[in-house]
């Protein structure tokens, strides 16, 4: 057996039938090279929000079991039309679905975490067949439910195959030709990267940067997988994930906008002990990850307790908070959906004072009034409001443009 290379296409990658044949050509090509290839797809185009509507035109709030099973056709019909065409070429295939290849999850619908996967089935099938592939974004929990791995399921997939398979390395193919600076869909002076740290990365995907899903970088370091990203359409080099970063001096890596994310306060939190542990414990039993947390100072034996949670989580929260503020006997709640987040990443920001400094300075410059503020070793991020959100972005990365290699 040659070796075992991962790749995974997404939608757009797969999004008609002219597409479908040139995902083809590319994996026979490894095939004649010599390779195992195991391939990672997403459905086609739009079909997942086409099925979501076709589900909220039937009900205003579909069970998650039901949509699990609803949304896993569509990674199904791409794997057997890839296999289909594959197969037509003089290279053999099979197509699996996230069960049948072993893929064990959580019992949480819609946003699944894999537990383990059997690699029996995959392995005895590389015995016979050149390439497999995979309906990504999908797994089965232990009462053989179909679940789904939730948004940007298909890249945590293809990651976590390639550390269970100890795969020579995995290839993301997206309809751009690398990770860049920041979007260049947005911002005109993008660059394109030639390689990004783990923990660069990972920041970026979590702040915004569409490229890649934060899990499937976590899992890619975790696992020490060669991850790199490339174009379908176009054959070149796309961008390197690495290990970590060889240079000390400080380094900008891009300058990303979150725009599905909103801002949750509870005000008037009695500043008493456990308070914090009764609310984001019953946020995190309802699976709603929870970012940039901030409590003001206690004045008169009460906090205001702000956060911000994604776009889809939004409602949900909302609900469930409301719930909270009287069980802890809070004053109120205000919800914002018309915010942004926009974050600096890269090496040695948090020694470079300039950099801090610098970065405040553009958005005073420019009226903006920062809402909240996290830091780490390597980013900075501020909620702003959402109608400034683009000219921000394009200023900032101007602004950064020198410090970025």
């Amino acid at each position: 057996m040659g070796n075992i290379i991962v790749q995974k296409y997404g939608g757009s990658s797969v999004g008609d039938i002219d597409r479908i044949r040139n995902v083809a050509d590319r994996v026979v090509k490894q095939c004649k090279e010599g390779n195992k290839v195991v391939v990672v797809v997403s459905a086609m185009g739009k079909t997942t929000d086409e099925l979501i509507e076709k589900a909220k035109a039937l009900s205003s709030k579909p069970s998650d079991r039901e949509m699990d099973m609803l949304l896993s056709t569509g990674e199904q019909i791409s794997v057997s039309l890839l296999a289909i065409a594959v197969n037509d070429s003089c290279c053999k295939a099979i197509s699996l679905t996230g069960s049948q290849c072993g893929i064990i999850t959580d019992f949480n619908h819609k946003k699944a975490r894999i537990d383990m996967i059997k690699t029996d089935r995959i392995m005895k099938e590389l015995e016979s067949h050149d390439i497999i592939i995979v309906a990504g974004f999908q797994g089965v929990n232990r009462n053989h439910d179909i679940t789904t791995l939730g948004r940007g399921g298909s890249d945590t997939t293809a990651v976590a195959l390639a550390a269970a398979l100890k795969a020579e390395k995995c290839e993301i193919y997206t309809d751009v030709d690398g990770v860049y600076s920041s979007d260049p869909r947005k911002v005109k002076g993008a660059k394109k990267l030639n390689r990004i740290s783990y923990d660069e990365m990972l920041e970026m995907a979590a702040l915004g940067a569409g490229v890649l899903h934060p899990r499937s970088v976590e899992l890619a370091r975790k696992y020490d997988v060669p991850l790199e990203v490339k174009s379908s359409f176009v054959y070149e080099e796309g961008t390197k994930i690495i290990n970590r970063n060889s240079f000390e001096e400080t380094e900008i890596r891009g300058v990303t906008l979150d725009e599905d994310i909103s801002k949750i306060s509870l005000l008037g939190v009695p500043d008493v002990p456990g308070i914090a542990f009764k609310i984001f414990s019953e946020i995190s039993e309802n699976n709603i990850p929870v970012d940039m947390i901030i409590q003001n100072v206690n004045h008169n034996g009460v906090n205001d307790i702000s956060f911000a949670v994604k776009g889809e989580d939004y409602e949900k929260t909302m609900t469930l908070c409301q719930r909270i503020v009287k069980d802890i006997g809070a004053n109120g709640i205000i919800g914002d959906e018309n915010v942004v987040k926009l974050s600096v990443v890269g090496t040695g920001i948090s020694g470079n004072t300039k950099i801090t400094s610098l970065y405040f300075k553009t958005l005073y410059e420019m009226g903006i009034n920062i809402q909240m503020i996290s830091t780490s070793p390597i980013k900075i991020s501020c909620i702003i409001k959402n109608d400034k959100g683009i000219d921000a972005l394009n200023k900032v990365h101007d602004i950064f443009e020198e410090y970025m290699i």
